[in-house]
């Protein structure tokens, strides 16, 4: 199973999404971020760099907090916090067609997500914002 990386990014209470471009797979879905590990690369390197190539911004990986299998059950992700820590969006045209700051309310109601999305948004974020 190829393993990737999702890179939930925040700045202040907002968390970076992007629409799949067409150059990759589920065109057009909204999502956080996200790529294949690359061989000998670590996972939060891996999140810093796919943060780059998709959207050119720097960030800061903190931890990782969430493992699930890809609904196409070929990757295993996992899900890592990172901070946004300087650059401004640009969008690589064959991977992003779009990208948003949005709060947990306004991720609940894009369409179309990952179920998996869904899931890590709707019960495991809220448990990690927790004091």
């Amino acid at each position: 199973m190829q393993e990737a990386v999702v890179a939930v990014v925040t700045m202040a209470t907002k968390i970076l999404f992007i629409r799949r471009g067409p150059g990759v797979p589920h065109t057009g879905y909204w999502a956080p971020p996200s790529g294949n590990i690359e061989p000998g690369e670590d996972q939060a390197t891996a999140v810093v760099r796919e943060v780059r190539e998709e959207v050119g911004l720097t960030v800061k990986p903190l931890r990782m907090v969430w493992e699930c299998v890809s609904a196409s059950g070929t990757h295993l992700l996992s899900w890592w916090l990172a901070d946004w820590v300087s650059g401004e969006l640009r969008l690589d045209p064959r991977e992003v067609s779009e990208a948003r700051w949005l709060t947990p309310h306004e991720i609940a109601a894009l369409e179309p997500t990952f179920e998996k999305d869904r899931e890590f948004f709707e019960k495991v974020l809220p448990r990690l914002q927790e004091p």
